[in-house]
């Protein structure tokens, strides 16, 4: 059985997402002790909340974790503010710093963007949103859940594997080597969602 360990930030509900990995047959281990996420098999760093915060987490060791456990080139799995928080900064929490594990920002949706139709769309963007892209985790034209006022921008382009639109195209999923992050919220995603994590377990 594949072991999977979540690392718990403070930010979120955590057990929906251990839940959704014992359905997809895996171990899954809930801990806020660095050194435990930094010796994972497989690391999944989900989050809900704002970005300063997340930071602080960071800074107060669990940056350290992710980083020792990302050079080791085992699999990791970035979900909502997991995937943000990988990201050198942020318009939520300017001057907050995240991992710079990959360089780039994280943006707020503008308040003006409008849907085909012209209309003013709400932010966060909240619901369903179908997701265009090649990687193996993902189904090209699936359609994921998401709960999200800020979307990520790597500067290298060739990172995004995964594309949404919400008044315009954002990264919804990007990846390097084993590597994935996405914004969407798979353990909300149902079947599509379910496939998603089955193939992490399989990485």
């Amino acid at each position: 059985m594949a072991r999977v360990t979540i690392l718990d930030l403070g930010l979120g509900n955590l057990h929906s997402v251990a839940q959704a990995f014992e359905r997809a047959g895996a171990h899954p281990t809930i801990t806020s002790e660095a050194a435990e996420a930094a010796a994972a098999e497989r690391l999944v760093v989900p989050g809900q909340g704002a970005f300063a915060e997340g930071a602080e987490r960071l800074a107060e060791g669990a940056g350290d974790a992710i980083r020792a456990f990302l050079e080791t080139g085992r699999p990791y799995l970035g979900i909502c503010l997991g995937m943000q928080l990988l990201f050198e900064r942020s318009d939520e929490a300017p001057g907050a710093a995240g991992l710079g594990a990959i360089a780039g920002e994280v943006r707020r949706f503008p308040a003006d963007r409008e849907d085909e139709a012209g209309r003013r769309l709400k932010v966060p963007h909240m619901g369903w949103s179908v997701v265009r892209g090649a990687h193996p985790l993902l189904e090209d034209g699936a359609w994921y859940y998401f709960v999200h006022s800020y979307y990520c921008v790597p500067d290298d382009p060739a990172l995004t594997v995964g594309t949404a639109d919400y008044g315009g195209p954002f990264c919804a999923a990007l990846a390097r080597g084993p590597l994935f992050a996405c914004q969407f919220h798979p353990e909300k995603s149902q079947r599509r969602g379910a496939r998603l994590l089955t193939r992490f377990l399989e990485i």
